[in-house]
């Protein structure tokens, strides 16, 4: 889909709902189980304690809803946690709400998908020593779905999450008629789990409760995703909320009320929603046909729950990188206008989770809650801060909404920590301060490299005129080598220096060979091979002056058999040669392949084309080189991702770029390759023409060369066998 199409993805209400509350709403089949849980311990007699704190769950998700309708109301384009901490409350509490929320999202993939395969095992036994297997095909399932598209998925979830709804209303209704006219109907319990003996204490209420808590994730993706509804943005997606809550509230209520009187207990094999949709149609009765029903629509809401947290995630993840706190891959939007960096990370974590607890939702519950609840309280506290900033209409009473939706979530935060600690929160409460920690350190590294290219622009810009000697790689003489040989009189006016290393199953009669094939200029150096092929280049090198002004192009002809992929990983050596020049300041690699089936006479025109990404350091410098050449038709091209984008770019080049031609062409795919392939074809497809693309490379050491797009080797890859294509890597280190 084009960049300008991201208008027409906009969700109405109907479709926002199954793919922002999915979770919320599912999150009934297994709220209650997990309090049942919890006061099991203190034996049978202690489960009727489930129904008061679902009452109490449900008001707190209430106050928690009405927070949050004035939260979109008031951020309009993005009104998560992490927004609203950062405009209200600073940088360190936004950081904080961002971590907590990251952690969540993937916790709700891991227990959602989870919970839905251990419905369809509840009703259909002999599946479940596939539980895990079952759980990570879900994910990947769901993973192809959201990168098809935000609409896509949501007509794809509409079905199941209505479904679901209904289904849970006609079985609630039901189960509430039976308990008022004949009497509730008892739940059969297949292997139940084994209460304990211990009392009811306030401190095994307050665990309950927060194991109960889990039926308010996924309230905070409709926040994150405002600017995913049609306009009026804020209006539809307070209106969202409102559906939620009512809905949500209703079932949770209407699911802890039948388990307590059907005496429904959970179990290690069937959960407590089976059983009680049994007890209500049990088989054999002209409606025990719907208990299949709920079983189906409830294993398809909450493996499809898990879709909240894929479109929270990537954009979650997106205003992060946008702030330079992860890395910028994460803003990249994929061919179907989707988040997919984000998508795909985000579903490879949680399937990491399921695969290490085995997709055992008592143990994934444990890590539950304790990010939302974090989250939750940042963002209403930060709503209190606005009203009292803002004074806008309504502010007093408003704050005062906010003010209780802060406090109350802060109780249940402490709450669930406390409770929690011991049965795995610790690790969530470790790895949000860790998850803080690494967003300062990637800020600062962003922070250095922008400071560093604006001012190694300036010092590009003020440099004399650029100079630079050629060095062609001599390995064997082969077709390759000859439009190197071509390449390198073409650049360098003919004055060039041709080297060779002996190496091991070398020709040892090259340089005689050599001399005939130039008729004698210029000879052909020897080089110790003893050293090796990286070694001695890098030895030569080291011997020359390189600078700002200063170039070393070295010109490097690989002639392949064959085009295949392992054919190229095959060329080790030279690998490790171009990767080992490139952390050389000043030195230019330019490769020179050639297929061995695919014979082509010599180019008689040289075209050159410096592929920038904007006005920077590393843009100006390649120009810089291109300067160098001696090529007449050299320009500077740009591929824009949309029209506004492409005009930024024009205008920033006419004002701060240097005196090169840039041409704009388009890519609305946000994909260079196919407009960058056309582009290119246009000269090769003219007789007796080549092209040389100059390619800045961002040279970064170690870690911190994951948060830079690696756009460079997609490049290299893709333009490595194009016939009629030279291409040179112009590296910008920033080695410290």
């Amino acid at each position: 889909m084009q960049t300008h199409q991201a208008e027409d993805e906009l969700l109405p209400i109907p479709l926002a709902l199954p793919i922002f509350a999915a979770d919320a709403i599912s999150s009934v089949a297994y709220a209650t189980e997990a309090a049942m849980v919890v006061l099991l311990t203190a034996g049978l007699s202690a489960l009727h304690i489930a129904l008061p704190i679902s009452i109490a769950v449900a008001v707190l998700m209430a106050i928690v809803i009405t927070s949050y309708r004035q939260t979109v109301r008031a951020y309009e384009t993005s009104g998560g946690a992490y927004v609203v901490a950062r405009e209200n409350l600073g940088t360190l509490p936004s950081l904080i709400a961002a971590a907590a929320l990251l952690v969540d999202y993937v916790l709700t993939v891991s227990v959602s998908v989870s919970s839905g395969v251990l419905a369809i095992t509840s009703a259909v036994s002999s599946l479940s020593s596939y539980n895990t297997g079952l759980s990570l095909l879900a994910i990947v399932g769901i993973t192809v779905v959201n990168l098809r598209g935000v609409r896509e998925s949501g007509l794809t979830f509409a079905l199941p999450t209505y479904g679901f709804i209904l289904a849970m209303l006609i079985a609630v209704g039901a189960g509430v008629g039976k308990c008022a006219v004949s009497g509730c109907p008892h739940a059969v319990t297949p292997n139940p789990i084994a209460p304990g003996v211990g009392a009811v204490t306030v401190f095994l209420v307050l665990r309950a409760f927060a194991s109960g808590s889990s039926a308010l994730t996924g309230v905070e993706s409709i926040a994150n995703g405002v600017n995913a509804f049609r306009h009026p943005q804020s209006k539809n997606a307070a209106r969202t909320l409102a559906v939620l809550g009512v809905v949500a509230i209703t079932i949770f209520i209407g699911v802890s009320y039948l388990a307590v009187y059907t005496h429904a207990r959970p179990s290690t094999t069937v959960s407590v929603v089976s059983q009680v949709a049994r007890a209500v149609f049990p088989a054999g009765s002209s409606l025990g046909w719907f208990y299949w029903v709920v079983q189906i629509f409830t294993f398809a809401v909450l493996i499809l729950a898990a879709n909240t947290s894929f479109q929270g995630f990537p954009r979650l993840s997106a205003l992060l990188a946008h702030d330079r706190f992860i890395a910028r891959q994460f803003t990249n939007l994929g061919d179907r206008l989707v988040y997919s960096n984000g998508v795909i990370v985000l579903a490879g974590v949680a399937a990491l989770l399921v695969w290490i607890y085995h997709a055992n939702v008592v143990n994934l519950i444990h890590l539950y809650v304790v990010g939302v609840f974090t989250a939750f309280t940042l963002s209403q506290a930060g709503m209190v801060r606005y009203w009292l900033r803002t004074h806008g209409p309504g502010w007093r009473w408003r704050a005062v909404i906010n003010g209780i939706g802060a406090a109350s979530t802060f109780v249940v935060m402490v709450i669930v920590v406390a409770t929690k600690f011991t049965e795995g929160a610790w690790m969530v409460i470790v790895a949000i301060p860790i998850m803080v920690i690494g967003f300062y350190g990637v800020r600062r590294h962003y922070t250095r490299v922008l400071r560093r290219l604006a001012a190694g622009a300036a010092a590009v810009a003020a440099a004399p005129p650029a100079t630079n000697e050629t060095l062609l790689v001599v390995e064997s003489l082969d077709g390759a080598t000859d439009l190197g040989l071509w390449f390198a009189r073409t650049i360098s006016g003919g004055e060039f220096r041709a080297i060779h290393v002996p190496l091991s199953g070398t020709d040892p009669g090259i340089r005689p060979r050599w001399f005939h094939r130039v008729d004698g200029t210029p000879q052909l150096e020897m080089l110790d091979g003893r050293l090796g092929l990286g070694e001695a280049m890098l030895e030569q090198v080291w011997r020359l002056p390189r600078g700002e002004s200063e170039f070393v192009t070295v010109v490097l002809p690989e002639e392949f058999r064959t085009a295949s992929l392992w054919e190229q990983v095959r060329h080790r050596s030279e690998l490790g040669l171009k990767f080992r020049l490139l952390s050389e300041p000043g030195v230019v690699v330019a490769d020179v392949p050639t297929v061995a089936d695919r014979s082509a006479p010599l180019p008689e025109r040289l075209v050159a084309r410096v592929l920038v990404a904007g006005v920077d350091a590393a843009s100006m410098r390649a120009v810089n080189y291109a300067t160098t050449l001696g090529i007449d038709d050299t320009r500077a091209v740009h591929f824009a991702f949309s029209a506004e984008h492409g005009r930024t770019i024009r205008r920033e080049w006419s004002d701060q770029g240097p005196r090169l031609t840039l041409e704009v062409d388009a890519a609305p795919y946000r994909d260079i390759g196919g407009p960058l392939l056309r582009y290119l074809r246009g000269f090769t497809s003219q007789p007796g023409t080549a092209v040389l693309v100059l390619l800045p490379e961002l040279i970064t050491p170690g870690w911190r060369r994951l948060l830079h797009n690696q756009r460079a080797l997609y490049i290299k890859r893709l333009l490595l066998l194009e016939p009629g294509v030279i291409l040179a890597s112009v590296p910008y280190q920033l080695l410290r």
